[in-house]
């Protein structure tokens, strides 16, 4: 065994190195040598040990089949990926060929972060991106991401500092790159990503001649795509997953956001639980939370689709009946693409098949409702377009599901197929149930015949069907004559068989086994008209996410005030009693009320020099109306009384700075490394948010380096922008920049104490109250004195000269 153990692992470290082997043995997987090792230390459990290897006790470990899956998952969570064999003949096969054969096992996947479509293993709220990235030079980059828990499949082509940003996106569990790259991931073989062989990939994968059809696709993009297939089925082993036509991203089409900035304003779940998508979920499905999260990671720059998506929720947001109907319908939805992956790549039970019959009846029934709503109060094109997407041929393979299984199907066989479906089927049932009831009826003439009232039929995995008397009133069936066959002895009771009980035993087990076979079939056929229809009911799936996407983010604006932006291709900025809508929330739990604030980067005020003390909000302000722009150019309505944005073509936010010493970059160099990308990577149309550009080293150079990038910002890049800073001296600029203009977070000092009022309003701080805020923070009043005093010194000093 062990010397099968040992090929089979060396198959799995040519797979994929490292993977720990999940070797099935009867009802556990076991792990052997340094992997057990491993998962020990990972999962918490008992390393034990089984026999010897060249002289050495060999370390052992394992879990049961039954619960693997939670084990699995904080192995993965943990970074391991796990190959695992699975036993792949009868054991009692195994014995025919004689005592010492060994059961034959096979790997049959591999588990990845990237590659896993299991409901347990998976976040429901969140996409589970596998990401491949390839780079030639220049901008010959290449990269496509793929959620095999749905099918979703993507590309695009770029420079390689625009696709490590479109990773930061989407946060993938796992990156694909070519060995010897020195690029960040799973490293795979370079003939991986092969254009020419993807194409071919392709092509075979989905029955076409040609690729033109989903876009023009470069080479660097197809060698992406053909790493994340290869990939795909390589760790799927003889499963097929589920993988839909990849759709290519134009470059352009969405709000270009770097890491930075994305860290910054904390837009995603993966970034910080009090992001802004935790804030304004109010999606009642798993997939329409994973929708909102890829909206908000990547806002729109076509005005008219953002038009189309404001309207959707204009739609819901006037009709508080209708929403609240679709809701509560969506609210009852299973998580449809999921269980269709599954159902794909064969991990499926019969309750997926449920659940995916449950789910199309409820859509169409969704569809007709909101189709004769809409009808009744105009229909906004995105509407129209998402119903269409819900197919009305799945109507006929939503009613043959429910015809054919029971309405809450189990996890396993048997009982999944609703009685009066198979006439076959039911009459193997009635035979094993006769044949229960009959063992019932010989217990009773047994127990009359012996006398033994203690006498009982049971059954067990071992001896199957048997006879259990108490071991005091065993001795008269023991005689030969008794016509009862003696098989286990314990210490309690003696255990028989008997030639009418082995009879009966054959019958039920013949029925019962037919039965499971007859239910199988009938699940395949169904598994096999579900795929038949896999593209519609994934175009369905899709659809019912905007559907509660939109009715969410009605509902959003609606219970919290927001409004409708209007978003041109104008280079405007204007936002009247603008809010940050994760700010307010907080404040809101206290009883407070957030302070609005408005914002015009107007031409002639394109760039705002904002100056106010440390606590004052300058950061919160400058994040708001980042945020507003995100969520208007998302479709969504915006925490405001009125906002109209020019479309944001790229988005800077360089609010606060930490080191990063693992790249030996101390929190100045950071900042100067993220100040320059801004400077070599906006244009007219972007929208710059610097905050304390500068202050992380002495104060002229400092002042000298805000000094030079606030010119650099006005004249040369020309777009709006957020200036915040302590450096005074920067005010004077007003005068001599014409689109320069000044505004300040209003304080005010009474009896000693620091007031916030958390108003913004044109003008300037008259000082930077470092000394006040310090004295709120705690700071010993010995020290606060002689800081007035060096301070006192040092002004007097600046005055002088």
């Amino acid at each position: 065994m062990i010397a099968q153990y040992l090929a089979i692992k060396a198959e799995a470290d040519a797979l994929a190195p490292g993977a720990l082997l999940f070797f099935r043995m009867g009802d556990f997987y076991e792990l052997f040598f340094e992997d057990a090792a491993t998962a020990a230390a990972a999962l918490d459990i008992a390393l034990t040990r089984r026999g010897e290897h060249a002289g050495q006790p060999i370390p052992m470990c394992g879990v049961p089949v039954h619960a693997h899956e939670a084990y699995l998952a904080r192995l993965i969570r943990a970074g391991h990926r796990v190959a695992i064999a699975e036993q792949v003949e009868d054991p009692a096969e195994a014995k025919k060929r004689g005592s010492k054969s060994v059961v034959a096992r096979a790997i049959t996947r591999i588990a990845t972060p990237g590659t896993l479509t299991e409901s347990g293993l998976l976040e429901p709220r969140r996409a589970n991106w596998l990401a491949a990235l390839t780079a030639s030079g220049g901008d010959a980059a290449g990269l496509a991401w793929l959620d095999l828990s749905t099918g979703a499949f993507h590309t695009r082509a770029g420079s390689l500092a625009e696709l490590k940003a479109e990773l930061a996106r989407l946060a993938p569990a796992e990156t694909l790159v070519p060995e010897g790259s020195g690029l960040a991931g799973t490293s795979r073989p370079a003939g991986d990503f092969s254009a020419a062989r993807a194409e071919a990939a392709l092509k075979s994968r989905f029955g076409v001649a040609t690729l033109d059809g989903w876009g023009l696709f470069t080479p660097a993009e197809l060698a992406a795509a053909g790493a994340a297939l290869a990939y795909a089925q390589e760790t799927a082993g003889a499963a097929v997953p589920l993988i839909l036509p990849p759709r290519r991203e134009l470059a352009g089409s969405t709000m270009a956001i770097d890491a930075a900035t994305r860290a910054s304003l904390e837009l995603s779940r993966s970034t910080s639980r009090h992001s802004l998508e935790a804030t304004i979920d109010r999606t009642v499905t798993a997939a329409g939370a994973r929708l909102l999260g890829a909206d908000l990671a990547a806002p729109l720059t076509d005005p008219a689709a953002i038009g189309d998506r404001l309207d959707l929720v204009g739609w819901f947001l006037a009709d508080p009946m209708t929403r609240a109907a679709t809701r509560d319908a969506l609210s009852a939805l299973p998580d449809v693409a999921r269980a269709l992956a599954r159902i794909a790549v064969g991990r499926w039970s019969p309750r997926d098949l449920g659940q995916l019959g449950s789910g199309l009846g409820l859509a169409l029934r969704l569809k007709a409702a909101l189709a004769t709503r809409a009808g009744a109060a105009g229909t906004p094109p995105l509407l129209a377009d998402t119903l269409a997407r819900i197919g009305d041929g799945l109507g006929a393979l939503a009613e043959q599901l429910g015809r054919t299984l029971v309405d809450e199907p189990p996890l396993e066989l048997p009982g999944a197929i609703r009685p009066g479906h198979d006439a076959a089927l039911d009459a193997l049932r009635e035979t094993a149930r006769d044949g229960r009831s009959a063992v019932a009826a010989l217990e009773s003439r047994l127990k009359a015949e012996t006398g033994i009232t203690a006498l009982k039929i049971r059954h067990n995995n071992v001896l199957g069907y048997h006879i259990e008397v108490p071991a005091a009133r065993a001795e008269p069936l023991l005689r030969a004559d008794s016509g009862f066959i003696h098989r286990q002895t314990m210490a309690g009771a003696v255990r028989f068989s008997s030639p009418e009980l082995g009879n009966l035993a054959a019958r039920i087990a013949q029925a019962a086994d037919h039965a499971l076979v007859a239910e199988a079939a009938h699940l395949e056929e169904l598994r096999a008209a579900v795929l038949g229809h896999a593209t519609a009911i994934s175009d369905t799936a899709a659809a019912l996410a905007r559907l509660d996407v939109a009715a969410a983010l009605a509902e959003l604006a609606a219970t919290e005030n927001w409004a409708r932006p209007v978003v041109d291709a104008s280079t405007a900025f204007a936002i009247t009693g603008g809010r940050h809508p994760v700010v307010e929330q907080a404040v809101s739990r206290t009883g407070a009320r957030f302070t609005p604030n408005d914002c015009d980067l107007s031409a002639d005020r394109r760039v705002w020099l904002v100056t106010g003390p440390n606590m004052a909000g300058k950061s919160t302000f400058l994040r708001q109306n980042a945020l507003v722009a995100v969520l208007a150019q998302a479709g969504s309505y915006v925490p405001a009384a009125a906002a109209h944005i020019g479309v944001v073509d790229r988005l800077y936010s360089r609010v606060g700075a930490a080191d990063d010493l693992a790249e030996g970059r101390s929190t100045f160099m950071v900042e100067m490394v993220e100040t320059a990308a801004i400077l070599t990577g906006a244009s007219n149309r972007s929208l710059v948010i610097l905050d304390e550009v500068g202050r992380g080293t002495s104060t002229y150079d400092g002042l000298a380096i805000a000094w030079a990038v606030l010119e650099a910002v006005h004249d040369d890049l020309q777009c709006r922008c957020l200036f915040a800073t302590h450096y005074h001296e920067l005010v004077p600029l007003t005068a001599k920049l014409a689109g320069l203009a000044s505004v300040t977070v209003k304080v005010r000092e009474w009896k000693g104490d620091l007031v916030f009022l958390h108003e913004v309003a044109p003008g300037a701080a008259d000082k930077s109250y470092g000394l006040a805020v310090a004295r709120l923070a705690g700071i010993p009043a010995g020290v606060l004195n002689r800081a007035r005093a060096i301070l006192a010194r040092l002004e007097a000093r600046r005055d002088a000269t």
